[in-house]
């Protein structure tokens, strides 16, 4: 059970996330839209303890998950994978190297440095590799690979954790429509076969149609939508993107903003 109870985060004077609440029961997949600086990105990094809250409350099983700090937060971070648009896997590294790299926070500062991998840790990182179709590309440097099998093997990495919750930040928003619908089959599949829950901010209502259980809509900072898919009306879509855009059902790829860098940036831009 997840519950997010008026969330709030502040840069300066600008509330890059502005009282958020909504609660989730169960391994659902939940897509989050909006547009670039509507507070997707900052809210994921608050759920991952990457960004401090302002105020409010996460709770996860009745954990209030934002108030964890050092060890506890590092454990929570564990329990609740990351995957990011530009992949952050370690380019020069092998392939199963990244995957391994999941439970770094498991093991000691020796182990870590001398790249001292059990037989069990390897064969498991083997098996996700297989799962997701990329195991032939496990000894080959991650930057040999294309965009969209790096986003598999950072599934992968994410997978190694045994996470009970998944956070994808805008993951497809750099790769093409092939690799894109690869990648959200590998995450619905994840999230369907595992029960594990899956937020992912999306910026394609096509997307969120077709994949998600759940979609919230987010504007400067606030959720101004929150529903089933099907109520996904061209009207609902101007509400969230703003009335100057431009909306029909065979260009909705097009017409939303694929730039999904970080919000904090674009907050920390406002106060000025």
């Amino acid at each position: 059970m997840l519950d997010v109870r008026q969330v709030t985060k502040i840069f300066g004077q600008k509330a890059a996330v502005e009282k958020v609440s909504f609660a989730i029961d169960g391994p659902a997949f939940v897509g989050i839209i909006g547009r670039s600086g509507a507070g997707k990105s900052t809210f994921l990094r608050m759920m991952n303890s990457l960004t401090p809250a302002t105020s409010g409350e996460i709770r996860v099983d009745g954990r209030d998950i934002l108030a964890l700090r050092g060890r506890d937060a590092r454990a929570w971070q564990s329990d609740c994978a990351m995957i990011f648009q530009q992949f952050n896997l370690v380019p020069r590294m092998d392939v199963v190297s990244n995957v391994l790299h999941g439970i770094l926070n498991r093991r000691s500062t020796l182990q870590t440095v001398f790249s001292m991998w059990s037989k069990d840790d390897i064969v498991q990182a083997l098996s996700i590799l297989d799962r997701l179709g990329i195991a032939e590309q496990a000894p080959k440097r991650a930057e040999a690979l294309s965009g969209g099998q790096q986003q598999r093997v950072a599934i992968a990495r994410a997978l190694m954790q045994d996470p009970r919750i998944i956070l994808a930040d805008e993951p497809i928003a750099s790769l093409d429509p092939m690799n894109a619908q690869i990648v959200m089959d590998t995450l619905k599949r994840i999230n369907v076969e595992d029960g594990r829950m899956v937020i992912a901010n999306l910026h394609t209502l096509d997307t969120a149609r077709r994949y998600c259980d759940r979609v919230i809509g987010m504007r400067d900072g606030r959720v101004v939508f929150d529903g089933v898919p099907e109520q996904l009306t061209t009207g609902v879509a101007r509400d969230i993107y703003g009335a100057d855009a431009s909306f029909n059902e065979s260009a909705t790829s097009t017409a939303i903003p694929t730039d999904a860098r970080a919000d904090d940036a674009y907050a920390a831009s406002m106060l000025a």
